[in-house]
């Protein structure tokens, strides 16, 4: 997930008293989403966000928002599937009525 915004906070990152580090051994920066799916939320990225490759570190600042955006994931694709459902619905209905009407005409 990539973010547009960040702040300066690198002090003491952590979760449930943990001292969180990134792969590269630094503390993480926490930061601002930027993004459509998760505007305005916070997290905790690696201080080499999109200045060196290889460390994709990443954890939510709010716990409750790893099991909001859980929740949000799930019903995200439950209504992906219902879309996909509804336009194959519409398709099978196009398909009838386009039989139905060349029954009528020939």
């Amino acid at each position: 997930m990539a973010a547009q915004s960040s702040t300066s906070s690198r002090s003491r990152a952590s979760s449930h008293g943990r001292l969180l580090l990134c792969s590269y051994g630094e503390k993480p920066v926490l930061r601002i989403s930027g993004t459509k799916e998760n505007p305005g939320c916070r997290f905790w990225g690696c201080v080499y966000f999109e200045v060196q490759q290889g460390c994709n570190f990443f954890r939510w600042a709010d716990p409750e928002t790893e099991v909001e955006h859980s929740e949000v994931a799930r019903i995200r694709k439950k209504l992906s599937m219902m879309k996909s459902r509804t336009k194959a619905a519409e398709w099978k209905l196009k398909v009838y009525s386009a039989v139905v009407i060349v029954g009528e005409l020939g």
